[in-house]
């Protein structure tokens, strides 16, 4: 009966990105009632599994890990190089998949009222079944490769939803920001997964922890090896869960539809990272200097979000400060190996935070209707703090208002380098082509293209 009840929670979001996705290639198009009753049918099929999984579980008394092995992708018989496409359910997964059931299931509810007859419904709930999807892979991954799949799925998903109101450039713009980063978090996850596979030839969890379950898993690696394993696996986690020094996208995530923003940045897609982290804390645990960096980067994470969400004009942008400066706290816990804690803060922060997320559409008329009420706007009657002059008060609010200048310091000495290196790259192939081919170059093609791209920039 468990691989039934495992089977369906698994099954259930794959079903239901495959109605909303296939049936309008197959000329079919989906109404509003069909995908909204069709996402709360299928979350409940799959919540309903879950609940029989744990409740079997307990019944049967099963404290080990329980793996749900679908088969193989890759084989070399030769040698003991494989890639499986493999779920395991543990003391990690189990409550990770809950939350996002329950979380998913609420915004469901909330986006169909709240998206009924915007142009692009069908579009945010076939994205949203995506994100489904890639979120209870990644958490419920029993393999490094599994785990990628659903982290791209995720990463997709996210950055589409940014860019959901295509019709303005600012929400384009920054998906494409959002998507570049995931995509070097995707590659050091990737380059990760490589040195895992050739040190010891498999990438699942349950292998690499030594056969102990969650959290008392044991390093298997060797230390070198591991150590950049485990260094790649925290440059993931900085690029997906918006960690210093990567933290400029995470405001400008806020520009897609209020849901997404709920689901990702509030409480599944921001915590992806520290999930990670907990993922292959055995691996961290062996390395002093990498734990340390763990902190550190936690630290810096919610120092710079305490400062920059001060200063913050829109109820969207300083929750999603608030979210982080939860996110740097939950990965210093994950570094002081406070494992337990941080799964916790998790599971809390990211209820909390959904609440307030889909709330904040209601709080600016809230206001306002107490104003009315009172007779005078409610800012007129909030307590004034003292204003103050001194250097490192203005120095510190330039600093919040600029976020900490990563984007500055990222679009000056990495993106406009990187780009005019493939200009003068593409200067250079063109010159090469037409003298090979005898033509007169043509003087102001440069010249076109440098405006082309000042324009667009």
């Amino acid at each position: 009966m468990l691989d039934i009840f495992a089977a369906v929670v698994i099954a259930s979001p794959i079903l239901l990105l495959v109605l909303l996705g296939g049936l309008p290639l197959l000329g079919r198009p989906v109404s509003e009632t069909f995908a909204a009753h069709a996402t709360r049918a299928l979350i409940l099929i799959g919540f309903g599994a879950l609940v029989a999984f744990a409740i079997s579980t307990l019944l049967t008394s099963q404290d080990e890990t329980y793996v749900l092995r679908v088969g193989e992708i890759v084989n070399l018989p030769d040698t003991h190089f494989h890639l499986r496409l493999e779920f395991i359910f543990d003391g990690l997964s189990i409550p990770m998949v809950f939350l996002t059931y329950v979380l998913c299931g609420t915004i469901a509810a909330f986006a169909t009222n709240y998206m009924h007859r915007e142009r692009g419904f069908q579009r945010f709930f076939f994205l949203f079944a995506m994100f489904f999807t890639g979120m209870v892979w990644a958490v419920l991954a029993g393999s490094i490769e599994t785990l990628f799949l659903g982290w791209e799925l995720v990463g997709l998903s996210s950055a589409l939803l940014v860019a959901f109101f295509q019709e303005r450039a600012n929400p384009v713009t920054n998906g494409l920001r959002v998507w570049t980063v995931y995509r070097l978090s995707d590659a050091a996850l990737m380059v990760a997964a490589i040195l895992l596979h050739h040190s010891a030839g498999e990438g699942e969890f349950v292998e690499l922890g030594g056969r102990v379950h969650w959290p008392h898993s044991v390093d298997t690696l060797d230390n070198g090896l591991a150590f950049w394993a485990g260094l790649l696996f925290i440059v993931a986690a900085v690029g997906k869960s918006a960690l210093w020094p990567l933290s400029g996208w995470l405001p400008r995530a806020m520009e897609g539809p209020t849901p997404s923003s709920a689901v990702f940045y509030g409480a599944l897609s921001i915590h992806l990272g520290a999930f990670l982290l907990l993922r292959v804390s055995p691996i961290l645990d062996q390395s002093l200097t990498l734990s340390t960096l763990v902190v550190v980067l936690g630290l810096m994470t919610a120092i710079l979000a305490v400062v920059a969400g001060r200063v913050q004009t829109d109820i969207k942008s300083g929750l999603a400060f608030a979210s982080l400066v939860q996110v740097g706290l939950i990965v210093t816990e994950i570094g002081l190996g406070l494992r337990y804690l941080a799964l916790i803060h998790i599971i809390g922060h990211g209820c909390l935070r959904t609440l307030q997320l889909l709330r904040a559409p209601s709080i600016l008329r809230d206001y306002h209707e107490l104003g009315n009420a009172l007779g005078e706007t409610v800012s007129n009657r909030l307590p004034n703090n003292r204003e103050t002059s001194s250097r490192f008060a203005n120095w510190s609010y330039r600093y919040g208002l600029e976020r900490g200048y990563l984007d500055v310091f990222w679009d000056l000495y990495l993106i406009r380098p990187f780009i005019q290196f493939f200009r003068r790259c593409d200067r250079i192939e063109r010159a090469w082509i037409n003298w090979l081919s005898g033509v007169r170059p043509q003087a102001n093609d440069d010249q076109v293209s440098d405006t082309l791209m000042e324009e667009r920039r």
